[in-house]
């Protein structure tokens, strides 16, 4: 098992651009500068996620400075009878830090703003806010949002993970069960977050990748009787040899699990996905309701994304082995080849 906690407070990088301590932490114990970095400019990869999901319908929304590009977007999606989405991104050339995107996930407030496209993350007192109006985001019609998410004291998922490659490395945070309510209009309709029944869900990710990668990546908040339940899965974001980034969250406390594996279909991404752990603690099923799938194709920028939304069944279990059972609980799990 290999499940190196960080626990001391310290920069995450050294004099020579590198990781000090690799591992996972429950909350974002090493700072980040993005002045101690030594690679180039345009190979800093900086972003804030949020996506909020519930049984009929979901949210996602991005600001992010990727270098030589950045790629701010938003997602909306319909589940039921006959399921549909859409995903808007507005690209910008070389933006290569002018975002100024916050160094630590707890402060700060992203914001990005042009004729087309007005958004901003605004962190406050135990909550998170995200205001939206994106002009003409389908069909000449605009879509406008405004979600509050609740986020008491918890743990998290830090993790810090070196790439062999020089001064490349990735600093990740996954803030889960937070409670959610607001709106999303689009379109005549009105889309409501209910926070005593809905979630969301905050990937926070800053550092220097290298250029062609595959991920898997899973992650969804469940109630169960009572009790806040949420899962962050994956793997191939560089050497986890020291830890992975798999965990439950079980009202508000972490609950570290080893290798899980992502079994996929043979048959297409919507075929029933299987989840299995080595410590046996992560035994789940997956049946897909809706692929979101984005390819972007700029010969040296390219980026393949099947981000699957469907209804997750089975097994936890916590560290002290007692055992939780989820049916039906919608999420989402994901496979993104990048080369950029």
């Amino acid at each position: 098992m290999r499940n190196h906690e960080v626990t001391k407070r310290q920069l995450l990088l050294d004099e020579n651009g590198e990781l000090r301590e690799p591992g996972w932490s429950r909350s974002p114990v090493q700072q980040y500068r993005r002045s101690d970095i030594k690679a180039p400019k345009f190979r800093i990869k900086e972003w804030d996620y949020y996506l909020a999901v519930n049984k009929e319908f979901a949210a996602a929304f991005t600001l992010s400075d990727d270098g030589y590009i950045g790629l701010q977007s938003v997602s909306l999606l319909v589940f039921g009878d006959e399921p549909w989405e859409h995903t808007e991104t507005v690209l910008n050339a070389f933006p290569m830090g002018k975002m100024d995107l916050p160094g630590d996930s707890s402060y700060g407030t992203v914001k990005y703003s042009d004729k087309r496209l007005q958004m901003s993350f605004e962190v406050k007192y135990h909550s998170r806010h995200i205001k939206c109006h994106f002009e003409d985001f389908m069909d000449g019609k605009p879509l406008d949002a405004e979600l509050i998410l609740d986020q008491p004291p918890m743990d998290s998922m830090v993790i810090a993970t070196p790439w062999p490659k020089k001064h490349a490395f990735y600093y990740n945070q996954k803030i889960l069960t937070m409670r959610v309510t607001g709106y999303i209009s689009f379109d005549g309709r009105r889309y409501e977050f209910d926070s005593r029944t809905d979630f969301a869900t905050l990937d926070w990710g800053r550092g220097v990748w290298t250029y062609d990668n595959t991920w898997f990546w899973a992650a969804g908040n469940a109630d169960v009787d009572g009790n806040s339940l949420g899962w962050n899965l994956g793997y191939g974001f560089g050497d986890t040899s020291a830890a992975t980034e798999n965990l439950l969250i079980w009202n508000g406390t972490a609950h570290k699990l080893d290798d899980v594996t992502f079994h996929l279909p043979e048959d297409g991404y919507m075929g029933t996905w299987r989840f299995t752990s080595s410590d046996g603690r992560f035994e789940m099923s997956f049946e897909p309701v809706l692929d979101r799938a984005a390819c972007l194709d700029y010969k040296v920028i390219v980026s393949d994304q099947h981000q699957v939304f469907g209804k997750m069944s089975g097994k936890a279990v916590l560290d002290d082995g007692t055992e939780v059972s989820i049916k039906d609980v919608m999420c989402f799990a994901e496979i993104v080849h990048n080369r950029y």
